[in-house]
């Protein structure tokens, strides 16, 4: 970096100064790289010896106590250490004046500038004056510092900003700068609640749990975090909410179409599903696949959100009109926003899912023959539609693999929605939006890690509705991203963005947005790792709600080749079982597959990091061997099933992701082994019949090894069913039997 230049924003500031301890004016200890060279050269090492100190912004403080502690004890006199005091001066009053203080130093500031406003000392003017001295004595030395950036950097930043926003048409969507339309000077409240305490906070984590059965949604496990709230008891035990003037022509036909029978109508699934959502408690239903449930589930959660970003829009823009024809007011009952404009967050794996989405916030907002007024529509379709010609030549997939692979699968994107009055715009920038439409990948792109430049997260400081679709494909991506996102979600903002803090909600000054947050996730399939963001990630004070059925039939029933599959039980004594599982199938199972006569091995791994370290065995033991994973290029594909099939290779190593990306159909199989049950129940027995593709010359050879531990009780239970996996865990028997096909 050049002598004197700046790097970052928001504070973030690196400012090289020099400090000298030789009498002077202070200003002298400021040079450039030439001069502090030649003056190096004759001076007493002890006490002229420079000191260039790269001071970052938000460690400026510390950094300026260890100067002075280091400056006192050199071995100089009074004027001496009067000089190395005004220097670290200059350079404090610098960092005062270049940094951005946060919303919060803002706001403490500006309360503190109240309450002491008449005592205000000319010791207090002095160094106001001072700071401002030093600004100009420093300016020269930082001079250039966002003109000298890189133009091929700044070009790249704007070219990204410009990829996922539109920033035209500001002051129409402004909630700041429009008032209601006169059928909506009227007040609504967004988020029901009361306001917590301290104590309600702290007892947020404990609580009592009990379980219902609703006639759709099936048996629900609910927790009440705080006692005095009502626990869900039956579906008409909680009212549908109230919906906003704009919605209410669409809801009235959905509800008439319902008493109809009409199929356009809400669904007895919606309607429960509603009711929940209504009462922003937290839901976890994992029974919603891309081919059932899923688009019930959309248009209901796509209603909800709308409902509340009116609500709380039509709130903000009554208050200002009421605010403007009243001059003196209580500022706590003007208290309707957060700290920042974002308030529902949708998470979908493909842009594909985007479109969806928008489509369906659109035809709800649409009633009547009248039209929404949409900008950047067409630029919104021709980056999240699928593009002509893109679509591969027919083959032959499974239906699920066909829905969720539909559309455009690009899994990096996200985009901004702002809706006012009777129009939408998309692209907005996101701290001018009301919903924020996203991928975990083009949300952590965003967030970055700590130490980056160039990182931002503080439009997720006032999330109060967050949304997670198709939680089971994040998992194939990277669930990684998910965790990271949920890590910074209504965190304090490091900056104010403008915000009017006398209309901020206490709630959120109070850093008590994240009891406030309803998370919806959905999913098909019951994995810990999805139920895991419900009850690490959300302390929603309302309390959650997770579905819980059992399968009474599991997927082994859909196995069509007569086939004996070994279930074989490993102990574990906790969730992390990788040590335990590889152990075991080193010791236990591989063995008795290395003999030659059993060829034609296909070896089946769901995780990943499973699948690198069964991988790095067998090519320490030389065993014969090719592996198919989701980074494997084409041709090695090609090469493996083929060696494979020819019985080359006597084993094939086969990741999940593989399977779940391609479907390809594996020939060549006489031998199964499960290294862990799969996560997807369906996966099983497509991998089963895979055997009757030929291979071998008689049935009775095929086999199927299938390992797991206590842990494993949902995806045992998807696979057998749950009255079997009950009993197979409870067993002192470590192996099970289960022979599948008709005999012919």
């Amino acid at each position: 970096m050049r002598h004197g230049e700046t790097k970052g924003d928001k504070g973030e500031g690196i400012v090289t100064a020099e400090v000298s301890s030789t009498p002077g004016h202070p200003e002298e200890g400021v040079k450039t790289a030439g001069e502090r060279d030649g003056a190096m050269k004759g001076e007493r090492s002890s006490l002229t010896n420079r000191c260039t100190f790269q001071i970052k912004a938000d460690r400026a403080t510390s950094l300026v106590k260890t100067l002075l502690f280091t400056a006192i004890s050199l071995p100089c006199g009074f004027k001496e250490l009067y000089h190395v005091q005004d220097a670290l001066r200059v350079m404090e009053k610098w960092r005062r004046w270049k940094k951005k203080p946060s919303a919060y130093e803002k706001l403490l500031s500006s309360i503190i500038n109240t309450a002491d406003g008449d005592n205000v000392s000319e010791e207090e003017d002095d160094d106001s004056d001072e700071a401002a001295d030093a600004a100009e004595e420093l300016d020269g030395a930082v001079e250039g510092s966002s003109e000298d950036e890189d133009p091929v950097e700044k070009g790249e930043q704007k070219k990204q900003e410009d990829e996922f926003t539109d920033k035209t048409g500001e002051a129409e969507f402004s909630l700041e700068l429009n008032l209601p339309a006169d059928e909506e000077q009227e007040k609504h409240d967004a988020t029901p609640g009361v306001e917590l305490n301290e104590v309600d906070v702290n007892g947020i984590s404990n609580g009592s749990k009990i379980k219902t059965q609703w006639s759709r949604l099936g048996v629900l496990h609910c927790s009440r975090p705080l006692e005095r709230f009502s626990a869900v008891a039956q579906p008409l035990s909680l009212p549908l909410p109230l919906f906003h003037k704009t919605l209410q022509p669409r809801w009235r036909s959905l509800s008439r179409s319902s008493e109809r029978g009409d199929t356009a109508g809400l669904t007895d699934l919606q309607d429960e599903l509603l009711r929940l959502m209504g009462s922003y408690r937290d839901i976890y239903y994992p029974e919603c696949s891309v081919l059932n449930r899923l688009a019930e589930a959309r248009q209901v959660y796509c209603l909800h959100a709308l409902n509340h970003v009116l609500k709380a829009n039509s709130r903000v823009l009554t208050h200002n009109a009421v605010m403007k024809e009243s001059k003196s007011r209580d500022e706590d009952e003007f208290r309707d926003q957060g700290l920042t404009r974002p308030k529902v967050l949708i998470l979908v794996p493909f842009r594909d899912g985007a479109l969806r989405v928008v489509q369906t916030f659109i035809s709800l907002l649409e009633s009547d023959g009248k039209k929404m007024d949409v900008s950047n529509k067409k630029r919104f379709k021709d980056e999240f539609g699928e593009e002509p010609g893109s679509k591969p030549a027919a083959q032959h997939r499974p239906d699920d693999y066909q829905a969720i692979f539909s559309g455009n699968i690009d899994d990096h994107f996200r985009i901004g929605v702002s809706i006012l009055k009777r129009s939408m715009r998309l692209y907005s920038p996101f701290y001018s939006s009301d919903i924020i439409i996203a991928s975990p990948l083009g949300l952590r792109t965003l967030i970055g890690v700590e130490g980056e430049a160039q990182r931002d997260f503080d439009f997720l400081s006032s999330v109060e509705l967050l949304v997670l679709e198709q939680s089971d494909v994040f998992l194939m991506q990277n669930w990684e991203h998910v965790l990271h996102i949920m890590k910074h979600m209504n965190l304090q903002p490091l900056d104010s963005h403008g915000v009017d803090f006398s209309r901020v909600r206490m709630w959120n000054l109070n850093n008590w947005a994240r009891f406030y947050r309803q998370t919806l996730v959905f999913s098909s399939i019951q994995e810990p790792q999805i139920s895991n963001i419900i009850t690490k990630h959300c302390h929603n004070y309302r309390g959650q709600v997770s579905v819980k059925n059992f399968c009474k039939t599991g997927s082994i029933c859909q196995v069509l080749v007569q086939l004996p599959h070994v279930f074989q039980m490993f102990h574990a004594d906790s969730f992390i079982d990788q040590e335990d599982r590889f152990q075991f199938f080193l010791h236990k199972v591989l063995p008795q597959y290395r003999d030659s006569v059993m060829s034609h091995t296909l070896i089946y791994v769901p995780s990943y990091f499973d699948f690198v370290r069964v991988r790095n065995y067998l090519k320490k033991e030389d065993v014969s061997f090719c592996m198919l994973s989701e980074y494997s290029s084409r041709s090695e594909v090609s090469r493996a099933r083929y060696y494979f099939s020819k019985g080359e290779k006597q084993f094939l190593l086969f990741s999940e992701r593989f399977h779940f990306y391609n479907r390809y159909t594996i020939r060549g199989i006489q031998n199964l082994i499960f290294y862990a049950l799969p996560s997807y129940p369906h996966f099983y027995s497509e991998v089963c019949n895979m055997l009757q593709l030929g291979g071998s010359d008689g049935v009775s050879s095929f086999t199927c090894t299938a390992l797991y531990s206590r842990y494993d009780a949902h995806r045992l239970a998807a696979i057998t069913g749950a009255e079997r996996a009950a009993s197979m865990i409870q067993s002192t028997k470590s192996v099970h039997l289960f022979i599948t096909g008709e005999e012919k």
